[in-house]
């Protein structure tokens, strides 16, 4: 249920992004430095109302590293959806992402067995669906975007699965990002000013973004990565590609063509296949003590 809300919470942050990036409410930049920002506060906040342990700790959580992987998540996505509508965005990401887990997983010795290939080959083939030749194909360019967001969303996913308290990392690599999402929005403005606009409603789903469904989702995946392998993590986040597919519908109005329908019905086989079942071997469990 924890992996299920977080996932409501990744599609929601799709269709949010699109609503104000797709109408040109706010430019990219700023929506990733007030999303960021407003993740940073939201789980600082929830971190110093905790123990005093946790208030120590707040200082030193989280590393650069993430942090890094963070804001290039959260720039290249907000980029994206310059163009991308919510479902088709939301596709490209997370599919790029059980790609990367799954190759993770095998490198790392995890056998995720016939289940877990099959979840992979039908995700694959959703999204060759998608952005092969033809009249519907989404805009290359935030295709591309969307790809390297996935690549780092998968990156930093990997580096939080050992997380003894998830709450506090996430809020270290959220208040680290902050400095530089500054930095981005700085040079931005020095490149090309003209490109920076900021309206009421953009700031409003951009903080909206940032202090729920990102920082409190976050928070929460976290809390369950330990729970999860490296294959099941990534299978299961290919759930926000049909969740934000009905939100764009239903609250963006967007059209539903015949290829965005066949790739959320092969994500949606590979889930319930690749999840469904535990993985055969896995190289990472703790080794049996032996008299």
């Amino acid at each position: 249920m924890l992996a299920l809300a977080a996932m409501i919470a990744f599609a929601a942050n799709s269709v949010i992004a699109r609503s104000a990036l797709g109408n040109r409410g706010i430019d990219p930049g700023t929506f990733t430095l007030l999303r960021l920002l407003a993740g940073a506060l939201a789980l600082a906040l929830i971190a110093l109302v905790t123990t005093r342990r946790d208030r120590e700790k707040l200082n030193g959580a989280g590393s650069w590293s993430s942090a890094t992987l963070l804001l290039i998540y959260a720039a290249a996505f907000s980029y994206a959806y310059l163009e991308l509508g919510a479902a088709t965005g939301a596709l490209v990401l997370f599919t790029v992402v059980q790609t990367f887990m799954f190759i993770a997983a095998l490198r790392s010795g995890e056998r995720p067995g016939i289940a877990g290939g099959c979840g992979l080959v039908l995700a694959l083939m959703g999204l060759v669906a998608l952005l092969g030749p033809g009249i519907s194909r989404p805009d290359p360019i935030g295709a591309l975007l969307m790809s390297i967001a996935g690549f780092a969303w998968a990156g930093y996913t990997l580096r939080g699965r050992g997380a003894d308290r998830p709450v506090l990392v996430t809020a270290g690599n959220f208040v680290r990002s902050v400095p530089l999402a500054l930095v981005l929005w700085l040079l931005v403005i020095l490149i090309h000013r003209h490109s920076i606009h900021i309206g009421f409603k953009g700031v409003g789903l951009a903080i909206l973004s940032g202090a729920v469904t990102s920082g409190l989702g976050y928070g929460i995946w976290y809390s369950v990565l330990p729970s999860l392998t490296r294959a099941q993590s990534g299978i299961i986040q290919l759930l926000p590609a049909p969740l934000a597919t009905l939100g764009g519908l239903a609250l963006l109005g967007e059209p539903i063509t015949l290829r965005i329908l066949l790739a959320s019905l092969f994500i949606l086989s590979g889930v319930l296949i690749g999840v469904l079942r535990r993985p055969d071997r896995m190289i990472d469990r703790p080794p049996q003590l032996t008299k």
